[in-house]
């Protein structure tokens, strides 16, 4: 399977930014250059007003890392822009990084998830991971400390929801007998889920058996040699859990050159993708600042995806189970 091309766009911003439109126009651009993948960053439902804990690596944040927005940042709610998002193209694939879902009830997560997909023709996918924020939680009536086991409950039900005719299921706090979802996910085993996070044991748990795909999270996110040290740490902990870990996508950043006018330069950037490559990426993501006009960013992203192309060949769907 050849990689895919993804462009990375923020759905937040700090301060009213007075108009979406840039947004949409840049998606739109995305689908007519041939983009494989848009990644829509930023998730938040609310914000407390302890935003410096997203420094803290064991509550989920990364070290060093910072809030991109103060408690006032305007944060669009994944699934509703991804829902106008599809109506607007025609192939570009639309996936959330990250998408706070244990925050939704499991069967409306499912619900409108299959939805989405249908109606956007199986362009969905979700990435998914437990977030850093206490308020948050506690805002939803959820309990912090119990976030990774309420994003495995969620898994399991959209899961079984999106695979099942009759479905029945049975935890702590979640029960049901004979539930039927209609209509089904596009996929035989439902929507794709990317998880999100550290190679640490719950979360290559959760990979194992829900994940179409690995988002890495801390130094691996953003440093290339961090991410290649740990692509083969993640391998072994799928492998050890049954899972084959060449079946799991894994999402790698593309580090943007800048060139002598300080816009990045198309030649030294698409240099560092055989690496990427070599090491397994097959979701490579780029930065890139698009122009807000739709026919503008169309035209600036069709030589980044011939570009990508040369090297990593022609598009394939890649098939998650």
């Amino acid at each position: 399977m050849s990689a895919q091309f993804s462009i990375r766009y923020t759905a937040l911003s700090p301060s009213d930014p007075g108009s979406w439109q840039p947004l949409l126009n840049r998606v739109t651009g995305a689908d007519r250059a041939g983009v494989d993948r848009v990644v829509l960053s930023g998730e938040h439902v609310v914000l407390g007003e302890h935003l410096e804990n997203y420094a803290r690596p064991e509550l989920g944040g990364r070290a060093g890392g910072q809030q991109p927005t103060g408690p006032d940042g305007h944060f669009l709610e994944p699934m509703t822009t991804m829902s106008f998002l599809a109506g607007m193209t025609s192939r570009v694939r639309l996936t959330s990084s990250i998408l706070l879902a244990a925050l939704r009830r499991p069967v409306v997560l499912a619900k409108a998830a299959a939805t989405l997909d249908v109606l956007s023709g199986g362009r969905l996918d979700l990435g998914v991971g437990i977030g850093w924020q206490r308020e948050e939680y506690e805002a939803a009536g959820l309990d912090f400390r119990a976030r990774g086991r309420l994003l495995d409950q969620t898994l399991e039900v959209c899961q079984l929801l999106w695979t099942s005719q009759r479905a029945s299921y049975s935890a702590p706090g979640l029960s049901f007998t004979g539930i039927h979802l209609m209509p089904k996910p596009v996929r035989p085993g439902g929507v794709p889920v990317w998880v999100s996070g550290t190679v640490n044991p719950r979360v290559m748990r959760r990979l194992a058996r829900f994940g179409a795909g690995w988002i890495p999270w801390g130094t691996a996110s953003d440093a290339a040699a961090a991410l290649l040290a740990e692509i083969p740490r993640m391998r072994e902990a799928v492998a050890a859990l049954g899972r084959d870990p060449l079946e799991v996508g894994i999402a790698g950043k593309l580090a943007t050159v800048p060139g002598r006018d300080g816009e990045p330069d198309l030649a030294a950037t698409i240099a560092g993708l055989p690496g990427l490559l070599d090491a397994g990426v097959t979701d490579v993501r780029l930065k890139l600042p698009v122009p807000d006009d739709a026919s503008a960013a169309e035209d600036y992203l069709t030589p980044w995806v011939r570009a990508f192309r040369e090297v990593a060949g022609p598009p394939t769907e890649r098939r998650p189970r």
